[in-house]
């Protein structure tokens, strides 16, 4: 199994989905670090999640390792898990208390005009696209314009 992991049988157009996908999480996770208080710890924080200060810090420097694996094409199928993890977390903690109206499991609703099913879609449509991007990567793989594709072995 482990030998087949890298093997693709995707169109090489899967690059622009690894190009979209690894660089909205490496672009968030690098967000994190640069702006704290609205985007890493303090966002962490507000919203409820446990250990601000550890968690923010960790979920940044996953999405930016992982995201820079999918860039390259490099463990994609790997590097997609722990990022589907993440934005499942993301939709459980931000996106369900907008579609309730209200806190759900310590986490906290957040400040909007409006709640229910339409708010929440439209405040979780990047999430549900980069968890289907995600997901896409997961069953078909890097493509072969990727480091997995030079790295698989050749049918023969």
């Amino acid at each position: 199994m482990w030998p087949q992991l890298p093997g693709t049988n995707a169109s090489a157009a899967v690059v622009l989905v690894r190009l979209m996908v690894g660089g909205i999480f490496l672009s968030e996770g690098i967000q994190k670090f640069l702006f704290p208080d609205q985007l890493g710890a303090g966002r962490v924080m507000r919203i409820g999640i446990p250990f601000p200060e550890v968690m923010a810090p960790f979920v940044a420097v996953v999405e930016i390792v992982c995201g820079t694996l999918l860039r390259l094409g490099l463990g994609t199928r790997l590097a997609a898990v722990p990022l589907l993890v993440s934005i499942s977390m993301a939709i459980l903690s931000t996106k369900v208390p907008i579609l309730l109206g209200q806190g759900f499991w310590g986490f906290q609703l957040p400040k909007l005009d409006m709640y229910g099913l339409w708010s929440m879609l439209h405040e979780a449509r990047t999430d549900f696209s980069m968890w289907l991007g995600l997901l896409y990567l997961l069953i078909v793989g890097a493509g072969p314009w990727s480091v997995d594709a030079t790295l698989a072995p050749k049918n023969r």
